[in-house]
């Protein structure tokens, strides 16, 4: 993809170069979904993050002239989101999750929970306290652990990761927001290495999308480590193992939280019974349920 001389001459603004990258986008038919969910808020998203610009600038600035260097470089990054199909995070290398920036690379999934939702209203009402010790299972990046560290002081935060590559980009936002007092990156097989730790709040984003349905991606999610996307027949397999073990790492009183996503009838037809409470969201998002220890004890 490129562009005559004369039609590069003709982009004059920062609102030419989001209009152009969004036609690209469309004319190319990319996917979305790993924090945008549409051609112009991509385009919009890509564009003021290559020229370092805010997202709630005020309009105005939108008729603002680029300079022929910023114009090439914003070009280049249009371009090869089309070229590779490569997610926008992965070609910034970092996305903003709960408030924070956080560094992000083809070795984890690119953040995009809804839980960071919940992390940025201090999981009100869900909690009547704030905890002290938080799991982040599952952790990729590390960006729901030291989200949680950054929003309670005072807690001490694991995170708990298999990958060796993903624990290097955890160890990498540890440093990048000064967490390293109160957070660890271990290596961790679900709870195969947290020996004896108990939380009071765990919460995972672990794999959840089945063999059959990851065979149907769109090839901006064959960019992501299959191991942080697929998970069994059913998806539920990793799951399974994080309800298994989370009885034995709670504290009583404690909370497990998990997102299962677009994966929700299987996870209520492997346990039909089991009384989770399934969190709705103000901006989107679903498929993550709460589960106090007392009542998984009971139920499995």
């Amino acid at each position: 993809m490129s562009c005559l001389p004369n039609e590069a001459e003709a982009l004059i603004t920062v609102r030419d170069l989001i209009r152009w990258g969004a036609s690209r986008f469309r004319e190319a038919g990319l996917h979305f979904g790993h924090g945008t969910d549409n051609a112009l808020d991509e385009a919009y998203y890509l564009v003021l993050r290559s020229l370092h610009l805010p997202f709630d600038l005020p309009a105005v600035y939108l008729e603002s002239a680029v300079t022929p260097r910023e114009r090439a470089a914003v070009l280049k990054l249009l371009r090869s989101r089309v070229t590779t199909r490569k997610p926008a995070a992965y070609l910034l290398g970092e996305i903003s999750f709960a408030g924070f920036d956080f560094d992000v690379d083809e070795r984890v999934l690119i953040p995009r929970s809804p839980i960071g939702e919940l992390i940025e209203r201090g999981f009100s009402p869900w909690l009547t306290a704030p905890p002290t010790r938080i799991l982040d299972l599952c952790a990729g990046s590390g960006c729901i652990g030291i989200a949680c560290a950054l929003t309670f002081p005072q807690a001490r935060v694991d995170l708990a990761e298999l990958s060796t590559g993903a624990l290097a980009v955890c160890r990498k936002n540890i440093a990048r927001h000064g967490v390293g007092d109160r957070v660890r990156a271990c290596r961790s097989d679900v709870y195969s290495g947290l020996g004896d730790a108990r939380y009071d709040l765990i919460v995972a984003n672990p794999p959840y999308v089945s063999a059959a349905e990851w065979k149907t991606l769109p090839p901006e999610y064959r960019h992501e480590p299959r191991m942080a996307l697929e998970a069994g027949s059913d998806g539920m397999d990793v799951v399974a193992r994080i309800l298994e073990g989370a009885v034995d790492h709670l504290v009583p009183g404690g909370t497990l939280i998990c997102e299962v996503g677009g994966s929700v009838e299987a996870f209520e037809a492997r346990w039909p019974r089991l009384p989770v409470t399934w969190i709705e969201f103000e901006r989107g998002g679903d498929g993550v349920f709460l589960i106090g220890r007392e009542s998984l004890a009971e139920h499995l």
